[in-house]
């Protein structure tokens, strides 16, 4: 029999110090093994800031940076199909389909990151918790107080 190890509450005082330690270290770095462009970077921040941060697995990230970098090309695309309108020269502009066709798959790592929003504030009440003790505690920080960060 599986035996899966016991979640940590998110309501004690050791959850608080964890989530101030993940609020001075930051958003999580990508794994060496995966390569972000400069445009992917500000979706990656939002993507990992999602859920307590000593709930992703390498796994996880490595999906997180395939959303990262759907999402980046859908902001591209848009703007792309905005300047050229959704017809052009009296047939669909084939840039929508391919939109729709990211905007889907966004969607789908999305659901399998749980980083959808029933995953992070819906029925998932201790993860939620967690997140919200980790939003507290960065909503807290103040930049000219002593705090813990990260020493590279």
């Amino acid at each position: 029999m599986k035996v899966t190890p016991r979640r940590k509450r998110s309501d004690s005082a050791a959850a608080a110090i964890a989530a101030a330690q993940a609020v001075a270290l930051g958003p999580i770095p990508p794994p060496a093994h995966v390569a972000l462009r400069k445009g992917d970077r500000p979706f990656w921040n939002a993507i990992v800031t999602a859920r307590a941060r000593d709930t992703w697995t390498d796994t996880d990230l490595t999906t997180a940076a395939n959303l990262a970098r759907t999402q980046a090309d859908i902001e591209t695309l848009q703007k792309r199909l905005d300047a050229e309108g959704y017809v052009v020269e009296g047939k669909a502009n084939p840039v929508a389909t391919l939109l729709e066709t990211l905007s889907r798959r966004a969607v789908a790592l999305s659901r399998v990151l749980h980083v959808h929003a029933q995953a992070t504030v819906g029925r998932s009440e201790d993860a939620s918790k967690a997140l919200e003790n980790e939003r507290k505690a960065a909503a807290e920080h103040d930049p000219l107080s002593p705090t813990l960060r990260r020493v590279v």
